[in-house]
């Protein structure tokens, strides 16, 4: 059973697909549904994406599709037109609109998150929430659950890949297993980011970097606030 937004979104995709041929953007999305964010419609995507509503083509612009429909939708639907006598494309000369098209599917391969800075060292991430910045992410990095991105200052996971300046995109969460690079809050005054390592009743937050050193804590005073799930670097 879906929920009234999901519901509000699948029956949208449905009629602008069958309107225009291709997806609607998530700024259309976002929109239609009137929701603020568009963290909140690639929730609801993925929702329906797990229910078996809808399929994404990663990789690919504007590429979702409608593999069923709700009863009451399916119900509702027209039957299929007759197909138009052929007549040739004409491809005009408005380069101005053409590019405009091109950013908006551009734009639906991609989410906006949340964007910690370096600042984010020395606060809890919930005192961040409201920063107002944002940095513009695949999709395809993405998978269920809430996400947030963490510019990365320093070099203690640099044998890990992880570089200053980096971003690195965390999936919000207070459970990590063993081994997993983590955002960990210590002692409700400082934010890390480390390998996780649980030993009895402490914790050890190892960096990839042998001029540092791991730091073992009680469990007590370490919190979880996500894990990594990917890495943006510009060059």
């Amino acid at each position: 059973m879906l929920t009234r937004k999901q519901h509000e979104l699948l029956s949208f995709i449905d009629r602008h697909l069958k309107t225009t041929g291709f997806s609607p953007s998530f700024e259309e999305m976002k929109a239609a549904l009137h929701l603020k964010s568009k963290s909140g419609i690639h929730r609801l995507i993925s929702a329906l994406e797990e229910r078996g509503f809808l399929r994404r083509r990663h990789h690919r612009a504007r590429a979702l599709e409608v593999v069923r429909l709700p009863d009451d939708l399916a119900a509702r639907e027209p039957a299929a037109p007759h197909a138009p006598a052929f007549s040739p494309n004409v491809i005009r000369g408005d380069f101005g609109s053409r590019l405009q098209g091109v950013r908006a599917a551009n734009e639906a391969g991609a989410v906006q998150l949340p964007l910690y800075g370096r600042i984010a060292a020395g606060l809890p991430i919930e005192a961040l929430r409201d920063s107002g910045t944002q940095t513009e992410v695949p999709v395809a990095l993405l998978g269920n659950g809430e996400h947030y991105a963490l510019e990365v200052a320093g070099d203690s996971m640099q044998d890990a890949g992880i570089l200053d300046g980096d971003t690195v995109i965390i999936r919000r969460g207070e459970v990590a297993e063993n081994g997993q690079i983590v955002v960990a809050l210590v002692d409700e005054s400082e934010v890390t980011l480390k390998r996780l390592r649980r030993r009895g009743n402490s914790v050890a937050l190892e960096p990839a970097n042998r001029l540092y050193e791991t730091r073992i804590l009680p469990a007590d005073k370490v919190r979880v606030q996500g894990r990594l799930v990917a890495l943006l670097r510009r060059y």
